[in-house]
């Protein structure tokens, strides 16, 4: 990073966030405390191994934000306006991300010594500072939220994951307890599927999966789960339903997915799939793995007796 010249175009600086409604008398004072630097592409701008004590401005170019690694895939790109490393800025410490420049990039650059006297002369862009900083908590929030999310959910079918099936068993299994409301489980395996897949290739495999979890969801309650366990097993988790309840709503799952004779998909109509199902209602002492091993011997049963059936 090196010192550039640069002339102040007030009329462009205060359309930025960051000097929106500063009064035009303070925003020339204002710039006097920010000086303006290049930065040539690739270079790293914060890190979070270096502690930062300025707040940019890029006026113009593009910078890249990472999480964790810069091998990771960029978070967010900045444009010409935005601000950056406000956070690190503000509390004199490291960053929590890697800043870098996308091209070559022209910048403002403000000590954070001269941050209190700033604020002094412009309530306003103590104002605006605050607002960006709320939208960076925001951001990092709804970036853990997603995170969180993807390692919970199946890529292929937007199921959950087996993850995400271990947790939440845990949480409806003592809520279902303390209230003494029954549980079940309904363990699905898709048939014949290996065949499905020699017969119209993997990708078409891949659709029936999709289609499956479609035609599940679209019959279950919000408070069901379900999750693709493995390969073409799927399980759902039925909390305050009793056997007999689970069972209904099993026939109700494998009558719906029998009618969908075929579908259409991006490589053209396929066929559609039966599932066979076998159902375990909770016991006292059970583990998820014993609730599992009962539901899957009763699928077991039902594929015995000719698939595209209910057993247990």
């Amino acid at each position: 990073m090196k010192n550039a010249q640069w002339q102040a175009d007030l009329h462009s600086i205060h359309d930025m966030r960051l000097f929106q409604n500063v009064a035009a008398h303070n925003l020339g004072r204002l710039l006097e405390q920010f000086h303006a630097f290049e930065v040539d592409a690739e270079e790293v701008l914060l890190s979070p191994f270096d502690r930062n004590q300025h707040l940019y401005v890029l006026l113009e170019g593009e910078l890249k934000v990472f999480l964790a690694s810069m091998d990771n895939p960029a978070v967010k790109t900045l444009q010409a306006g935005e601000c950056v490393g406000e956070i690190s800025f503000i509390d004199n410490d490291h960053p929590s991300a890697y800043v870098v420049a996308a091209t070559r990039c022209l910048v403002l650059r403000l000590h954070r010594e001269s941050l209190f006297s700033l604020f002094a002369q412009s309530p306003e862009l103590m104002q605006n500072l605050l607002e960006l900083l709320c939208e960076r908590v925001r951001q990092g929030n709804q970036i853990i939220i997603d995170s969180e999310q993807n390692a919970n959910v199946d890529t292929l079918t937007g199921a959950f994951n087996r993850r995400w099936l271990e947790h939440i068993f845990e949480r409806e299994n003592t809520r279902c307890a303390f209230n003494g409301q029954p549980m079940c489980l309904l363990m699905l395996d898709v048939d014949h599927f290996k065949a499905y897949n020699d017969n119209h290739g993997h990708l078409a495999g891949d659709y029936a999966l999709c289609l499956v979890a479609h035609t599940l969801r679209n019959q279950l309650r919000p408070k069901d789960s379900l999750t693709r366990y493995g390969g073409e097993e799927f399980v759902i988790l039925l909390p305050e339903m009793n056997a007999e309840e689970g069972r209904a709503i099993g026939e109700r799952l494998r009558a719906a997915l029998e009618q969908v004779s075929s579908f259409y998909s991006p490589v053209g109509v396929l066929p559609g799939v039966t599932m066979s199902i076998g159902l375990a209602e909770i016991r006292p002492n059970d583990t998820l793995q014993t609730l599992i091993a009962r539901a899957d011997s009763a699928l077991y049963q039902a594929k015995q007796q000719g698939r595209n059936c209910l057993c247990g």
